[in-house]
């Protein structure tokens, strides 16, 4: 459905403004909280129980959907206005930790709720080009947030109140969006057809591929470290990777016109190098900031032609959203961190990079079967 120039300005600035406070709750949530458990006297095992309880939400929740709810405008903002009240919930069972782990289970399906509904309308209604300028407000809001609390936070308890003010924001730009939501909404009998079976090798792709980040996400910075490369130094590789990953969002267009299964398979191949060049020179500065360069294509180029090539595979394109997020980064999230601790050492990024090749041959066998398949 086209849009006219009028209506389209106020929805990329609302579409904007909630990636930017989405992603950077987000940031907060992942980047400050964890050490704030520990300097509350949290245990690192409970640590890792609590932060394995949201991805776990995240995935379980498209099936509570696919059988028994439908994805509607009440439901969406049901889940904005949890968020927020988690959120402030947090603050009052911080020294608890079952309680803890309890609003953190509620967080997390109602964080991975709202996403989907958003990415829905902005696929629905933006271009392909127009897209990913939208969505770089999400990276500008994680950086933000990252280098703001990096100076900013004193008392460990503060991460709380800005996860507040960061849902809060999200509610509110959040709660706009339903305006400009041209998909047709689909009930929980039509979602009830929905099948993962039929597309199962591209699942699977799209499983090892974040299964695969799994060491990046958690031990790139010990990994660099104990090679000898500086904590700022580092830190600086980190910013690098968000930078062109804010770049490929801005000038991906011309690129997203081209088949999007090609682009996907071009990206998990250029992720396998990646963490192969991780690898074979972990310590030389120069070529890490190459490998981190390699974000724009790995992740941003990534997951924008995965988001938009699951929007044209399926009608019941919110449920469809949710498990792309729930497979990816809830599942694939969660196994990655688990299998990536275990196999932590001088061969983890070789084997992060064999995972890569074997969801790059998913695709190959997903394209084989897709060619048999009447859509």
């Amino acid at each position: 459905m086209s849009m006219s120039r009028n209506t389209t300005r106020p929805l990329t600035f609302f579409l904007g403004a909630y990636y930017f406070f989405y992603f950077a709750l987000v940031g907060v949530y992942v980047i400050f909280m964890p050490k704030m458990l520990l300097e509350l006297s949290y245990s690192t095992l409970q640590v890792g129980v609590i932060y394995a309880a949201a991805p776990f939400m995240r995935f379980l929740i498209p099936f509570v959907f696919r059988y028994y709810v439908a994805l509607t405008v009440r439901v969406y903002h049901l889940s904005l206005v949890l968020t927020f009240v988690s959120t402030l919930v947090l603050l009052g069972v911080i020294d608890d930790f079952w309680l803890y782990l309890g609003t953190n289970l509620l967080f997390g399906a109602a964080v991975g709720v709202s996403l989907p509904y958003v990415e829905t309308i902005a696929l629905g209604t933006l271009s392909k080009h127009h897209y990913g300028k939208v969505r770089l407000w999400g990276s500008l809001g994680f950086m933000a947030i990252a280098l703001w609390l990096g100076k900013a936070l004193e008392a460990p308890q503060e991460a709380l109140y800005y996860l507040s003010a960061m849902a809060a924001m999200t509610l509110v730009f959040g709660a706009v969006l339903t305006r400009y939501d041209t998909t047709p909404h689909t009930n929980a009998k039509d979602d009830a057809t929905f099948s993962l079976f039929k597309y199962w090798a591209f699942w699977l792709s799209i499983f090892l591929m974040q299964v695969g980040f799994g060491g990046f996400y958690n031990f790139f910075t010990i990994y660099e470290t104990a090679h000898g490369i500086s904590l700022e130094m580092t830190s600086w590789m980190w910013s690098f990777g968000v930078a062109c990953e804010i770049a490929m969002l801005y000038f991906q267009g011309p690129l997203l016109r081209r088949n999007l299964l090609t682009l996907l398979q071009f990206a998990t191949l250029v992720t396998a190098l990646r963490w192969l060049m991780l690898y074979l020179f972990p310590d030389s500065v120069a070529l890490t900031f190459a490998s981190q360069s390699l974000h724009a294509v790995s992740f941003a180029l990534y997951h924008t032609a995965a988001i938009t090539y699951v929007f044209s595979l399926y009608t019941q394109k919110k449920l469809a959203q949710q498990f792309f997020l729930g497979i990816a980064f809830g599942l694939g999230g969660s196994v990655g961190a688990v299998l990536s601790g275990q196999l932590y050492g001088e061969f983890l990024f070789l084997f992060e990079s064999l995972i890569s090749l074997l969801a790059f041959m998913a695709l190959l066998l997903h394209q084989k079967r897709k060619t048999s398949i009447t859509p």
